[in-house]
């Protein structure tokens, strides 16, 4: 497998647009490590993708499996935790960041191999890179067709069996400051690649299944409109885009310095961003959802949010 610098990869997705030649990306959250192929050119062995039915997996090759899955997590200290957390909420309460994705890598045990864990999760967008990680997305990032831009921001998840569910996520003030902040953020994310950039749906629900029931979680769509001529400056525009505004938090900029600060591990492909481009239009996600090989020891990788009680306290009198 062949992986590149931010540069190389910038002008190797442009001259792809420029001709039209469908390719398949893989980019790690600081941006350092990035994988594009041509479809043709990709070794089911060492890795496998289906992003959104765009795919390399052979019909009829999935494995049939009844085997119980074992799963047990082991969560950092909290001593450990309660340190980055410090951190954040020091730099919130000093006006630094309104908005801050906080992360932690989880050591797992399992009895499920990456490629298992690929073949049995149910997700939009699924990639597995051989001894590396394997990631089952359900968070678009970014969706170009037809001339239009798309991004679909998802912030706030709740228990589908619980009573009254969908009203309980809709009125909770916290996660609604919250998706109305990322909202914000991303929309001026597309501001410097389109123009005519409006919300036009806000906090809409979709249902997930997960291997412990059904969630319910909250999106909102942003579209804006690109220049006629975006396929010949596809890489210039994705990597404008980067990192994800829903993975970072706001301000972007001082939010991944206080990040930077507060982590203890390396996020490494954990939210960057995959997808592919088919010639016409490209289709890409988050890398959330995210369990890592390092050795013989497996990371599960998630993230919470931090932002100030002010801001959600003052949409109550709204």
């Amino acid at each position: 497998m062949w992986f590149c610098k931010k540069e190389e990869a910038v002008r190797y997705i442009n001259q792809l647009g420029v001709c039209g030649r469908p390719f398949v990306f893989a980019i790690d959250y600081k941006q350092q490590s990035v994988w594009v192929a041509e479809p043709e050119t990709v070794n089911p062995d060492e890795l496998l993708y289906d992003l959104n039915g765009f795919t390399n997996v052979v019909p009829g090759s999935v494995p049939d499996s009844d085997k119980p899955v074992e799963w047990k997590a082991m969560p950092v200290s909290l001593d450990s935790y309660t340190a980055s957390f410090q951190i954040v909420a020091d730099h919130i309460h000093a006006g630094n960041s309104y908005l801050v994705n906080l992360t932690c890598a989880t050591p797992v045990e399992t009895n499920l191999t990456l490629k298992e864990v690929f073949y049995r999760s149910r997700a939009p967008y699924r990639l597995w890179m051989k001894d590396r990680f394997v990631v089952f997305s359900p968070e678009i990032f970014v969706r170009i067709d037809n001339g239009f831009i798309y991004s679909y921001p998802m912030k706030g998840t709740i228990d589908a069996s619980l009573p009254d569910a969908r009203e309980r996520i809709l009125a909770d003030k916290k996660e609604e400051a919250e998706h109305a902040t990322i909202v914000d953020l991303i929309r001026n994310d597309l501001s410097r690649v389109a123009s005519e950039v409006v919300v036009t749906r806000f906090r809409y629900i979709d249902e997930l299944q997960t291997n412990k029931g059904n969630l319910l979680q909250v999106s909102s769509e942003i579209r804006g409109k690109l220049a006629d001529d975006w396929t010949t400056f596809l890489g210039t525009l994705l990597f404008c885009l980067l990192p994800a505004g829903s993975i970072t938090g706001a301000p972007k900029k001082k939010t991944m310095e206080v990040i930077a600060e507060a982590e203890t591990y390396e996020r490494g492909f954990y939210t960057g961003v995959m997808g592919y481009f088919d010639g016409r239009k490209l289709d890409s996600a988050v890398m959330i959802r995210f369990l890592e090989q390092q050795g013989e020891q497996f990371y599960f990788k998630v993230a919470a949010e931090l932002l100030p009680k002010a801001t959600y306290r003052a949409n109550t009198t709204k």
